[in-house]
Formats: structure tokens, C-alpha cells, sequence
């Protein structure tokens, strides 16, 4: 899984259809592209391979990377460690 940013929808957009087209010229082929029309956040599944684009607020707000996160950080709750 690739996880990464554009800096607009249509930094977003352009993004997807350049991999796109170069995943398909490596000979990838049965690809799904999910959200080209508001480029919000784009999947591309290109089988193996799934590549997120987000636009940085939309990729904040998702967190996907502490969802896949192996290391997940214990947080006490109400602040106190447990003994």
C-alpha cells in the first residue's frame, strides 16, 4: 500500500491518471480507479499494489497511516499510566 499526497484536486487528479498511464505501460493491467471525479482521495488498485492520493486535509482527517500503523502508541486514559 502507497499512501500519499497532492497538494490540490487537481494535483490529485493529474497524480492518478500519470500513474495510471505508466502503471498501464509497465503492462499492469485490471486497474480500478475509485474518486477521479472530485479528487478528494483517489485508490488506485492495481492488484499487489494499492496507492491512496489524498488531498492534505482529506488525508489528515482519514489518519490511514495510524490505521496500518504497526506500532500503535499506547494512550492512558484520563492521562494516568495504569500500574
Amino acid at each position: 500500500m502507497i499512501i500519499a499526497s497532492g497538494t490540490s484536486s487537481r494535483h490529485v487528479h493529474a497524480l492518478a491518471a500519470r500513474l495510471k498511464d505508466k502503471l498501464a505501460h509497465l503492462g499492469v493491467k485490471n486497474m480500478r480507479l475509485e474518486g477521479l471525479a472530485q479528487s478528494d482521495w483517489v485508490v488506485l488498485d492495481a492488484g499487489d499494489i494499492v496507492i491512496h492520493l489524498f488531498r492534505p486535509e482529506v488525508r489528515s482527517f482519514y489518519n490511514m497511516e495510524k490505521m496500518w500503523c504497526a506500532y500503535q502508541p499506547y494512550e492512558a486514559i484520563g492521562g494516568q499510566v495504569p500500574a
